[in-house]
Parts: C-alpha cells; structure tokens; sequence
C-alpha cells in the first residue's frame, strides 16, 4: 500500500486534528492509499492468505458460523487483506497481522457513514460551520472522499475493534471509530479514523486489556 497526497483532504485534517471542545479532544484523519504493495505487504499478504485458506481447509459449510460462503471467494480474501495492510500504514508500529475478521463489516450503504458522523461530530461540526461560512462539516468530507476516490463506486467498511486490536485505547480513546472506501476499479483505498480523549483522564485510562489468546481465530467471520 502507498500513501497518497490528496488536496481534498488537508483543510479537513488540519481541523480535526487536536480539536479542542472543553473536556475532551477530537482527532480525526482522511487518508487515501494505493492498493500497490510494498515488499512487507506482499510478505504479510502472503502470510495473511495461507492464515485464512488454513482456516477454510478446517471449516465446515454446515456450521452457520461458519465464513466459508465469503472468504472462499479470492476477492474477499483480497478486500480484507486491502483493509488489513491499510490499518498497517495507518498505524505503523501496532500489530494487525492477528485482527480479526468479524471485526470488519461492509456497509449497504453511505448512510451508516453519515449517522455517525452526526453523532459523534455534532460539536465538530458546529465549530466547522462557524469558521468555514456555515458549511456543512459532513457535505465538505463526503464532497472530498467522493472526490478523490467516487464513492458511489465504492464498498464501504466499518472496523470496530475489541480493545486488544484498537491502537487509540492506549491512548485513553473515550470512543473511536473507522471507516474504508475501498474502489475496486481505482485500487485505492480512503480511511477515516476519528477518537476522542477525554482531559480529565490519566494516561492509562482505558487502556486496552490483554488479549484472550486465541489467534487461531483471526480472520473469520469477516462479512464480506
């Protein structure tokens, strides 16, 4: 995956990131990434494709847990292993090789996006509309995913981690929340990822609890 530089993006970062709104502190990010692989993403894609045909080599199609319907397909194998490396890049030196699949869901449509934008940036979108002549902080993200990568064109991910697989716990995150629009034609991939930390905390506020061990169930259950 390679980072790509989008104009769009850069008045939306510049304010979101830092927020300041009294207690608690909004950081927010757009960032948009080619699906060309690097040498170490062809290493973990590699890793990452043995792991998950390991684990349908051992599943049965009658158990209803099962994901078999939709990893047996290449190109879920493929989207997930997109979405895996682009939290990679996202986060470079947190460790997503054992993420879970069933923390990703894809999303019928754009309106999930939206709802929880205005639930969770309703303060943040007040001060946007009041220094950027009553614009509409939603309209002006939108606008800009849709310019850089056509959103109507795009499969859209949410990624709602369990506190061993969200980085942003450890940094007291009161909440956090992640989205992919993934272009198949483009073969690219814009990432939204938004936390907010409270200042009334200490640094080991909510850190996130040890994992339960159970790598052999990484990447199931991925709805795809």
């Amino acid at each position: 995956m390679k980072f790509l530089e989008y104009t769009p993006f850069d008045s939306l970062n510049l304010f979101l990131d830092q927020l300041n709104l009294g207690d608690c502190t909004i950081r927010g990010n757009l960032e948009a990434f080619s699906c060309k692989h690097t040498a170490t993403d062809r290493r973990l894609s590699i890793s990452l494709e043995h792991e998950i045909l390991d684990y349908l080599g051992k599943s049965s199609d009658s158990d209803p847990s099962s994901p078999v319907e939709h990893l047996s397909s290449r190109s879920s194998r493929k989207t997930l292993i997109y979405l895996v490396l682009t939290l990679g890049h996202m986060y470079p030196d947190y460790d997503f090789s054992a993420v879970r699949a069933h923390l990703f869901f894809q999303e019928e449509e754009l309106e999930s996006f939206k709802q929880m934008v205005d639930t969770y940036l309703s303060d943040a979108s007040r001060q946007w509309a009041a220094t950027n002549d009553g614009s509409s902080l939603l309209d002006s993200m939108t606008k800009a995913i849709d310019e850089v990568i056509k959103i109507r064109e795009c499969d859209i991910y949410s990624y709602n981690p369990d506190s061993d697989g969200d980085p942003v716990q450890e940094k007291g995150a009161i909440w956090s929340f992640y989205y992919f629009f993934y272009n198949r034609k483009l073969k690219r991939v814009v990432s939204f990822r938004c936390y907010c930390t409270s200042k009334l905390s200490g640094d080991d506020f909510l850190i996130g609890v040890a994992s339960d061990g159970e790598e052999e169930d990484a990447l199931i259950d991925m709805d795809i």
